[in-house]
């Protein structure tokens, strides 16, 4: 057998953490049970909990790479993206708001080679279950990002997006938070890319289980969207 670091596996599955001791174990351990080819990059946000170590509990195929200050979701990824060897790079949260039994079907359309991004969309067939304010914000970004970029997208927010390598390193992300959705989805569409979407399961958490998300953060996508639509 040969050395697992050496294989080039056919997903790179990138995990930002940050304190996620209660979630954590659970969700790398559905991920790696997901049968596909993978490596996971597991990135520990400065995390003041157990997340790491957790993590590093694991050993191969999980590999965790830490921030000595925390820094947010997109800059987590943007470190493991320079790490990632997978033909796909997947973005998985570790708060289990999103299922990882549903990779598979998200990986299934990338057989066609003119495939080049795919996201879960939660809002096929319908609503999800999310709170109101948050069903109408996710709204509003999939509307706005149809208008701006003629697309037809039904959730630019979703944690699921799943890019060919290749592709996503190319676009030189400057996204340090939530901006990461927003940001990829614009370079994506500004390129003439089509975005496959495939339906997913969803179980939204509070922010009193964690959830870190704001409205805030919310005005913010809508901003990236308008700024690389017009200007880079």
């Amino acid at each position: 057998m040969g050395d697992p670091l050496s294989e080039r596996p056919r997903v790179s599955i990138i995990v930002p953490a940050f304190n996620e001791e209660t979630t954590i174990r659970e969700a790398l351990e559905r991920v790696l049970a997901v049968p596909v080819s993978k490596e996971v990059l597991v990135v520990d946000d400065a995390s003041t909990d157990r997340t790491a170590e957790i993590a590093g509990s694991f050993g191969l195929p999980v590999r965790v790479l830490r921030q000595t200050v925390n820094q947010g979701k997109g800059s987590a990824i943007r470190l493991a993206l320079k790490e990632a060897r997978g033909e796909i790079v997947a973005i998985q949260d570790a708060d289990l708001e999103y299922f990882p039994e549903d990779l598979p079907s998200l990986l299934e359309p990338f057989r066609d080679p003119s495939v080049q991004v795919v996201y879960g969309t939660r809002f096929r067939p319908g609503r999800p279950r999310m709170r109101l304010a948050n069903y109408i914000a996710n709204r509003i970004l999939a509307a706005a990002t149809n208008l701006l970029f003629g697309a037809s997208v039904t959730d630019e927010a979703t944690c699921y997006k799943l890019f060919r390598r290749e592709l996503l390193q190319s676009f030189g992300l400057k996204c340090r938070r939530f901006e990461f959705c927003p940001e990829v989805t614009a370079r994506t569409l500004r390129r003439g890319i089509r975005i496959v979407e495939v339906p997913i399961r969803y179980q939204p958490r509070t922010a009193e289980e964690g959830k870190k998300i704001t409205w805030k953060d919310g005005f913010q996508a809508l901003w990236t969207l308008l700024r690389y639509r017009f200007r880079e």
